[in-house]
């Protein structure tokens, strides 16, 4: 009797071990889609930031262009849970992102010399909404880093990586955030 239990005492305390890989798999992809849907938050906000500014900016044609041109590549690079272990992919997103981010910093800084537009309450509300929206994408990007180190974490050590070799064999790493180049740089502003 203490045999037959304990031939099924093992299998099931490893139960939890031998899910491990694809629960963290599927935490990891439910954080990438929280990232997704606040990039495409953020996606979603430009249109209404840009035509507001256009009404008072009409020369600031080159800036609204590029914030224009840098949302439409940034919701072309696409990265879904599927491509979350193509490090070019995933570069390539980023970097469209960091693009994105760069433009609407350079529209933000242009706003600074139209009082007018700094107090109207279209152009705040929109404003507030992008910098949360900011906040937002930072704290989903957090939350995707960590996910993503246990779910690597667990590829990589023992007895996950076994369990991982032999019931899970095409799991694989998980990309993740770094810095974009020159972003421990402050941008310089001027007027």
């Amino acid at each position: 009797m203490a045999l037959a239990a304990l031939a099924i005492a093992v299998p099931l305390a490893g139960c939890g071990q031998i899910n491990a890989v694809p629960t963290l798999e599927q935490q990891a992809k439910a954080r990438w889609a929280e990232v997704q849907n606040q990039y495409q938050r953020r996606a979603d906000l430009i249109p209404n930031l840009v035509e507001t500014v256009k009404g008072y900016a009409r020369h600031e044609q080159d800036t609204l262009t590029a914030v224009v041109e840098a949302r439409a590549k940034a919701t072309q690079v696409k990265v879904d849970a599927g491509t979350l272990t193509d490090p070019e992919k995933f570069r390539q997103y980023a970097e469209a992102q960091s693009q994105l981010s760069g433009a609407l910093s350079r529209l933000l800084v242009t706003v600074e010399r139209y009082p007018d537009l700094q107090a109207n309450q279209n152009f705040l509300a929109l404003q507030s909404q992008l910098e949360g929206t900011e906040n937002r994408i930072a704290v989903a990007r957090r939350d995707y880093i960590e996910a993503v180190r246990a779910y690597n974490t667990e590829l990589t050590t023992i007895p996950g990586a076994w369990i991982a070799k032999i019931l899970y064999p095409s799991a694989k790493p998980m990309e993740t955030f770094s810095a974009a180049e020159g972003a421990q740089t402050a941008p310089s502003v001027k007027f």
